[in-house]
């Protein structure tokens, strides 16, 4: 490690920006975040860099003087010219100054890291000037990690900490950290409830002691499939979680965002498979979160769709446990998104359904006459079993033969496939390619195809 790492305190030290284009302005932009008095040497500047002078959050001074650094905490250096650069390095250098001629590495003392801001708290991520486009890279994989509300408890934690040491036995604060930084109170502010969650800490404060800690269950939607179509508040609840509960169709990736340590259980549902029968799944879910864990039931698409979420929230409330559903991205979103085509259209498909193929075991099969209308688009999941019966169901209520049909497997995959046909040839399609589930079918119905009213015909004749 050639770079030292440190953060410097800025209250009311100079920092002397000198060149005035956009290369300036966006060191400029980073100073702005702190308290640091910021003097410009250029002779002219960009139109920001005016409404900073203009505003009167910095100095301009048009030509070098002996002064110029004198005093300066830190020096950033874009002029343009690679003579007048070094020049200026050299005289700040000799003021005392810390360096930085950007894009010139060799003339710097110190590079400016990427920086992931929740004020007061800062992860700065520095390649020494090596690949400044890694460490972009990784500061946006840390943004993702950071709910935009951290900071805002971090510094609520900050000015409770006197009072902390006051009433909890130096023995106990360890734990009365981890419970501010993991329980109830942290999960409220980030959920934008600012004074329930400070209301918590002054509360636990107050008796001397962190409460018992409190189970928790979010049932998260995994998407279709690839990772990075997972929420950021999916990630953030993988990253807490002390178990998940997966499905078969959540991709091992999506795994690998959970914590090292978190457990993780299998509980493989699949259709017509009985070795872990919902109730099995809801005693599990509810017995951990009794324990007082950070439960996930991770589910592939969104909890709410299809996702038996009724009888575990039903469950977990039967237990007086806190509950929550993530949303995930559904399969019919990422089917339409894969093969490039809207789920609506105006002026062709106006109303938007989803449905299932299969339902529970000895109920009837939906009733499908009312999918039949001009203008619906309809998502069938759980279908390929049932292609056959959903072809001859629609043209039996009037659906045209020829309406176009998408049938996209495994979508958002590396083994996503997609077909195209139409609806009456939609069973002998899946027979001859072969698709296997998962794979929703993709059904319009779109106005240009409806049979003329009888009306019509009438005034035509």
């Amino acid at each position: 490690m050639k770079n030292f790492p440190m953060f410097l305190r800025m209250d009311g030290r100079r920092v002397v920006l000198c060149g005035g284009d956009e290369e300036v302005a966006r060191k400029a932009r980073l100073i702005l975040k702190t308290e640091a008095r910021i003097t410009i040497l250029a002779e002219t500047l960009d139109s920001e860099l005016q409404g900073l002078v203009a505003s009167g959050r910095a100095d301009h001074v048009t030509a070098l003087q002996d002064d110029t650094f004198a005093q300066a905490a830190l020096v950033f250096i874009a002029t343009g010219d690679e003579g007048r650069d070094a020049l200026l390095a050299h005289r700040a250098r000799a003021a005392g100054a810390v360096v930085n001629v950007i894009d010139r590495p060799e003339l710097c003392d110190a590079f400016t890291p990427s920086i992931v801001d929740r004020d007061p708290l800062v992860v700065a991520i520095g390649t020494e000037g090596a690949a400044p486009v890694l460490g972009r890279a990784i500061k946006t994989e840390i943004e993702t990690m950071l709910p935009p509300r951290l900071g805002g408890f971090v510094a609520l934690a900050g000015r409770l900490r006197d009072a902390v040491a006051q009433s909890i036995p130096q023995a106990d604060r360890r734990g009365f950290w981890e419970w501010a930084f993991s329980g109830a109170a942290f999960r409220a502010h980030l959920a934008g409830r600012e004074r329930a969650a400070a209301d918590m800490l002054k509360a636990a404060i107050a008796d001397g002691q962190a409460p018992a800690r409190q189970g928790h269950i979010a049932l998260v939607g995994a998407g279709p499939g690839a990772r990075d179509l997972l929420t950021l508040r999916a990630v953030h609840r993988l990253q807490q979680a002390d178990v998940i509960f997966y499905d078969r169709l959540v991709d091992p990736e999506v795994l690998e965002l959970a914590r090292r340590d978190a457990d993780r259980v299998y509980v493989g549902k699949e259709v017509g498979a009985c070795a872990w029968p919902q109730d099995k799944i809801d005693r599990l879910i509810v017995a951990e979160a009794a324990q007082g864990k950070r439960v996930v039931r991770l589910k592939s698409g969104d909890p709410s769709i299809f996702g038996r979420a009724c009888e575990e929230i039903a469950a977990a409330r039967a237990a007086g446990i806190e509950v929550e559903i993530v949303p995930g991205i559904t399969a019919a979103s990422a089917a339409a998104a894969a093969i490039g085509r809207p789920l609506t259209e105006r002026g062709e498909t106006d109303t938007f359904v989803i449905t299932t193929g299969t339902c529970r075991p000895g109920d009837a099969d939906p009733d499908r006459a009312h999918l039949a209308r001009p203008g619906t688009a309809a998502a069938f999941y759980m279908a390929v079993d049932k292609a056959e019966a959903v072809q001859s169901d629609l043209i039996a209520a009037g659906t045209p033969g020829s309406c176009p049909v998408d049938i996209v497997a495994a979508v958002s995959t590396g083994r996503q496939r997609h077909v195209a046909t139409t609806l009456d040839s939609l069973a002998a399609t899946m027979r001859a390619s072969g698709v296997q589930s998962p794979a929703i079918l993709l059904v319009r119905h779109p106005k240009s195809l409806a049979a003329p009213r009888a009306e019509d015909t009438r005034q035509v004749a």
